[in-house]
């Protein structure tokens, strides 16, 4: 099976917004029976906690509805399949209904300018609020390359078809990324000036991305010299 990577532009999860599904409450109940032995000197807290993997990326998934009408949920669970392709764990949602009918979704990523907006599309369903995306102030143009709506307020978009969908694991192919100019430095995507944020499980919050601290593939050849 192919190794779950890193997220081009975040930490690493898997599955859908800021809330558990119910498969993984029952996953937890059953959590609560199992023993663990504790590691000397730390705090242990068991399998019952909230930081599986964090931080995590405010993914945000639009797609269009039967009636051409956007939708966008935010994900915290998400990562990095193949180099062309997403995984995504979701549970019953707007979107899920969407991804069956069009086979196409969008994703962005949600940044320090976006906060109130992004976290809007986190607790309110398109189900009841079909028109969340204009309430939100935001617009839409429509993906020249797959059947699904770019959001015009996030700076960098990946356009996705839907490779598979089972047992609510979402694999997607990445068709094309597009960014705003405001986002790039010398042709490439600038997280500094991107700002996104991610999703603090522990904290309930969100956080800001902080600036570099090393080059990959590089900060570690100080020991190779030693």
């Amino acid at each position: 099976m192919k190794k779950l990577l890193l997220f081009a532009f975040a930490a690493t999860m898997l599955a859908a917004c800021n809330q558990p599904k119910q498969s993984n409450l029952n996953n937890n109940e059953d959590m609560k029976e199992q023993t663990f032995q504790e590691v000397a000197g730390r705090t242990n807290f068991g399998a019952q906690h909230a930081l599986m993997t964090t931080p995590q990326p405010c993914v945000m998934i639009a797609t269009w509805d039967k009636d051409k009408n956007p939708d966008v949920m935010m994900a915290a669970w998400a990562g990095q399949y193949d180099y062309n392709q997403i995984v995504i764990s979701l549970s019953k949602h707007k979107t899920t209904e969407n991804l069956e009918l069009t086979g196409a979704f969008t994703i962005s990523f949600a940044d320090e300018r976006t906060v109130v907006e992004s976290d809007y599309f986190g607790i309110v369903s398109g189900n009841k609020v079909p028109d969340k995306v204009a309430r939100a102030g935001f617009t839409v143009t429509p993906s020249p390359n797959v059947d699904a709506p770019i959001i015009n307020e996030y700076p960098l978009t990946l356009e996705c078809k839907v490779v598979s969908f089972e047992d609510g694991i979402l694999v997607g192919e990445v068709v094309n990324m597009s960014a705003d100019e405001s986002v790039l430095t010398d042709g490439k995507v600038d997280l500094g000036k991107l700002k996104p944020i991610v999703f603090d499980a522990a904290g309930v919050s969100y956080r800001s991305i902080g600036g570099e601290v090393g080059k990959a593939w590089g900060a570690g050849k100080k020991l190779l010299e030693e």
